[in-house]
């Protein structure tokens, strides 16, 4: 089972947090400052840790410095909304990615999950479609579907939670990230483009690829 370290100076956050993490199977250990975490990471091991950074006496900037000095666990940064030198200092000091508060459990989940898979890179096949992290390749039936790297990780998010629906500003934080100022018609045209290269591949997209009108995108199983 993985493992995830919580780590927050309020209850209702971690709380909050292990709610979301609960039903998709992670055990989570949750503790209220970074001195208890770096404690904990010494002693048992982890898969992910979720830091907070403002937190009293040792904030989630030295935390994660202090980590870094003995632990290589990828480290989920949870950081205000809008303070791009707080996502650039948390990068700068050893976290591997961030979430901004306040977060969409939808949001933290899909960071979860692409950190996890940094460190074991995934393939998945469906009706013959193989999406194949390792390799950055998108196939069918031994036909190599070119993708920008944009268009890659958007096919590979729906895939991966099938049946579920994400809307255009989910899309573009996971894919296009804090800093872009990317509207929602480039996700439309990237959606677009997907669609035209996986059918000239043979592969039914428009039975699952769909569109879910004034919200997004979802892949039907």
């Amino acid at each position: 089972m993985t493992h995830i370290l919580i780590v927050d100076d309020e209850q209702r956050m971690l709380d909050l947090i292990e709610l979301y993490l609960l039903p998709y199977g992670y055990q989570t250990t949750k503790v209220r400052s970074g001195a208890k975490a770096l404690e904990v990471v010494k002693t048992t091991p982890f898969d992910l840790v979720i830091l907070d950074i403002m937190m009293k006496e040792m904030d989630g900037f030295e935390t994660c410095q202090r980590l870094r000095t003995f632990s290589d666990v990828p480290v989920l940064m949870l950081t205000a909304k809008d303070q791009k030198k707080d996502v650039i200092k948390g990068l700068k000091t050893g976290a591997d990615d961030y979430v901004t508060k306040p977060f969409d459990e939808d949001i933290l989940l899909a960071r979860v999950e692409t950190l996890l898979r940094r460190n074991a890179p995934s393939a998945m096949e469906v009706n013959g479609l193989r999406w194949d992290e390792s390799t950055y390749e998108l196939s069918y039936q031994d036909y190599a579907i070119a993708l920008t790297p944009k268009e890659f990780r958007l096919i590979g998010l729906l895939l991966k939670r099938p049946n579920h629906v994400y809307d255009r500003h989910d899309l573009l934080d996971l894919v296009w990230g804090f800093e872009s100022d990317t509207g929602g018609r480039t996700v439309d045209s990237h959606v677009r483009n997907i669609r035209e290269k996986i059918r000239r591949s043979g592969f039914p997209v428009d039975d699952h690829l769909k569109t879910v009108w004034g919200v997004g995108y979802k892949w039907m199983k």
